[in-house]
């Protein structure tokens, strides 16, 4: 039963890696015909808070009690997992070079890592910390930062994407025993959306769009296309997906097989958009896998309250 949940968690986190991966793909038409990050970012949380809100009712049956009692968890996971992790980015992206942005916010598993090590004040056990490594080099190597003015609050910014991706894997382990994971990704949609919509109206943020045709997958198609693509795939069926691989495999694991999104997507860039990869990036996506096979061979520790007792003797009565 656990090596099954196990396979099912895998396949469900490496999903969730490639609907992400491929949404640059969709997007990449709508920002180059003239729509803003934000508004595109607006819109795709937006349709996936109309597919999901359905969805995410009828797991709570109709009763908004349960939101009500978790809306902190709620409110978290809204405004910086889903809103704060898609501002931060883009904020980051308009002063420093989007490799060492990146780079920044994937570091999100090592930051996991090292939190429980804190936290537990129990270090990771060896086969960890080399995966970890093992991972950050191919990371380093796919992403392949170059120079560039790195602008200490561009910095900041990239920062704050990684630890919003940290809240939405632990937030994501946790979830099921507050509020059905459903209901939980289509509230923080809610929340997400109204959180930059907010940003948009005090300009934080622009948000122009372009009406137009756009190029698609090889050819023409109206500006609402990859808009319902992205909304649906790479960020409903997205986020769904991941939810589902945390509360199967937990928050650790699937940090690690997130970065298989930045594989997928080179593969994904690399297929429908000719944008080859390298020699040394196809070496660091088989470091990631490397860096993914170690974690998930960690043993888990003994714990002393489960260990069976062995039963005392029944003392034997002498009377007749």
């Amino acid at each position: 039963m656990r090596a099954s949940r196990g396979i099912v968690g895998i396949a469900l986190g490496l999903a969730a890696g490639l609907a992400f991966g491929v949404g640059g793909v969709f997007v990449k038409p709508l920002l180059e015909a003239g729509w803003s990050p934000g508004a595109a970012v607006l819109a795709r949380i937006s349709i996936a808070a109309v597919l999901l809100v359905v969805p995410g009712l009828i797991a709570l049956r109709f009763d908004l009690r349960p939101l009500w009692r978790a809306r902190w968890t709620v409110l978290l996971f809204g405004v910086v997992a889903v809103a704060g992790v898609q501002f931060a980015f883009y904020a980051s992206l308009e002063r420093i070079p989007v490799s060492m942005t990146l780079l920044i916010e994937y570091l999100a598993p090592i930051a996991l890592v090292l939190f429980a090590w804190a936290s537990t004040r129990r270090m990771p056990q060896l086969i960890v910390l080399g995966g970890s490594a093992l991972a950050l080099a191919g990371l380093w190597l796919v992403i392949g930062p170059g120079g560039g003015d790195l602008d200490p609050l561009g910095l900041a910014f990239a920062a704050i994407a990684m630890i919003g991706v940290c809240v939405y894997y632990a937030i994501g382990e946790r979830a099921s025993e507050q509020v059905p994971p459903v209901a939980l990704i289509a509230a923080g949609f809610v929340v997400g959306a109204i959180a930059l919509g907010i940003a948009g109206l005090a300009g934080l943020m622009p948000m122009e769009v372009a009406l137009v045709d756009v190029a698609f997958l090889g050819g023409t198609a109206p500006w609402w296309v990859p808009l319902l693509t992205v909304g649906a795939v790479s960020t409903a069926f997205a986020y769904a997906a991941g939810i589902a691989a945390i509360r199967l495999l937990g928050s650790r694991l699937s940090s690690f097989l997130g970065l298989s999104e930045v594989i997928f997507a080179g593969i994904v860039g690399w297929v429908l958009l000719g944008e080859a990869l390298g020699p040394l990036q196809i070496l660091g996506g088989a470091l990631i896998l490397g860096g993914i096979v170690l974690v998930k061979l960690e043993r888990a520790p003994r714990d002393p309250a489960t260990v069976e007792a062995v039963p005392e003797p029944m003392p034997v009565s002498t009377a007749a």
